[in-house]
C-alpha cells in the first residue's frame, strides 16, 4: 500500500503551528522558564520553523506549478506571505500584524494550489505521479 502525503495539508498545518507557537504559547507557557525551557522567542525555534514552513511551502508549491497547473499564483501569494514571515523577526512592534497576514497568505497559496491541482487532467486518482 503506497501512502501519498499531501503537501499543501502539511503546508497548511506548518502554518497554522506556527501561528498557535507565536500567538498562544506566550500565554500557555509563561511557567517553562522555571524548567530552563525556553521556546518564546527562542530565534533557533523561530528561524528552524520559518525554514520548515519554507521548505514545504516550496515543495508543495513546485509540485503543484511542474506536475499540474503550471500557475504561478500560489507561488506569488506563498512568497509575499513569506516575506511577512521574515518581516516579523525584524520588527517586533508589528510581529502579530505580520504574523496574521503570513499565515493568511500562505494557508491562501497552499489552499490555491490544492484547488489548482484538483482541477488539472492529470488530478485523477488513476494518474501516479
Amino acid at each position: 500500500m503506497k501512502v501519498k502525503l499531501n503537501w499543501d495539508a502539511f503546508g497548511i498545518g506548518t502554518s497554522i503551528a506556527c501561528a498557535i507557537h507565536c500567538a498562544l504559547l506566550p500565554v500557555i507557557a509563561t511557567s517553562l522558564p522555571v524548567f530552563g525551557i525556553n521556546i518564546i522567542h527562542n530565534g533557533f525555534f523561530e528561524w528552524g520553523m520559518i525554514g520548515l514552513a519554507f521548505v514545504v511551502g516550496s515543495y508543495s508549491l513546485f509540485h503543484g506549478y511542474v506536475k499540474h497547473h503550471h500557475s504561478f499564483a500560489p507561488v506569488l501569494i506563498f512568497s509575499v506571505g513569506f516575506i511577512f514571515l521574515v518581516l516579523k523577526q525584524f520588527f517586533s512592534q508589528h510581529e502579530y500584524l505580520f504574523l496574521a497576514i503570513a499565515v493568511i497568505l500562505i494557508i491562501s497559496a497552499h489552499y490555491y494550489n490544492y484547488r489548482l491541482c484538483h482541477k488539472s487532467k492529470c488530478a485523477s486518482p488513476h494518474h501516479t505521479h
